[in-house]
């Protein structure tokens, strides 16, 4: 079994998702008292949010680069970025570093394409929903196109994810917003959801949904397995 990496803490409310995620398939594929290997950094998530709000893309780099570096000095054999925001970065930090980046969109678009999905709704940080970096990621890599929500939904999906998600706080009234949106979109044409933000997991599931759901951070955390695993 190879060594996993993760660069966590983007928040941490979600690192142990992955964490959980990655040992229970491991217990489920290999039986008995086998847990994954990993090698866990942990970030201060204010510090990164701090230069997500500022636009110091850099600066954010910079952090995760390092951050990458002494993952690959402790003896991982591939890195995964534990937040599909970070990714915006995942270019400067793949071609620091001498060991697989496996991308999260990455290992969500077989799962999109497997539904037959033509315009999944995309649910995830303002910076995902609006910038290109995930987007275009999965429209140039794997010819899939996403919609996202209008922009007074997006300010609210975003609200939710920083004020209440990321600390771990789970309200109903939250998670209405969630199906309202999607149902909205929904009527609109989506016919797939994609939980863009690792964090979403928390607050909605696939049997909330009457359309496939797309949880990334459990796909991301297969395809991790996987290469752990199958190489």
């Amino acid at each position: 079994m190879k060594t996993i990496g993760l660069l966590g803490g983007m928040s941490w409310e979600s690192t142990v998702i992955y964490y959980k995620y990655l040992n229970r398939m491991v217990r489920e594929r290999l039986g008995g008292l086998h847990s994954a290997k990993c090698l866990l950094w942990s970030f201060d998530f204010a510090e990164i949010e701090a230069a997500q709000a500022s636009g110091e893309w850099g600066k954010a780099a910079e952090l995760m680069v390092a951050a990458a570096k002494n993952l690959e000095r402790g003896g991982a054999d591939c890195l995964v970025i534990c937040t599909n925001t970070m990714h915006k970065v995942a270019d400067d930090v793949g071609a620091e570093i001498g060991i697989p980046l496996l991308h999260i969109a990455d290992a969500t678009a077989p799962a999109i394409q497997e539904a037959g999905c033509q315009e999944p709704l995309l649910l995830a940080t303002a910076y995902t929903m609006q910038q290109d970096f995930y987007k275009g990621h999965l429209h140039e890599n794997h010819g899939v196109t996403v919609r996202v929500p209008p922009s007074d939904a997006r300010e609210e999906i975003h609200r939710i994810i920083y004020e209440e998600l990321c600390k771990g706080e789970i309200w109903a009234d939250s998670k209405q917003t969630f199906l309202e949106v999607v149902e909205q979109e929904l009527q609109a044409g989506a016919d797939g959801v994609i939980f863009g933000c690792t964090e979403i997991g928390l607050l909605v599931s696939q049997q909330d949904f009457s359309i496939p759901a797309f949880d990334t951070t459990a796909l991301h955390a297969k395809a991790a397995l996987d290469f752990a695993l199958d190489g």
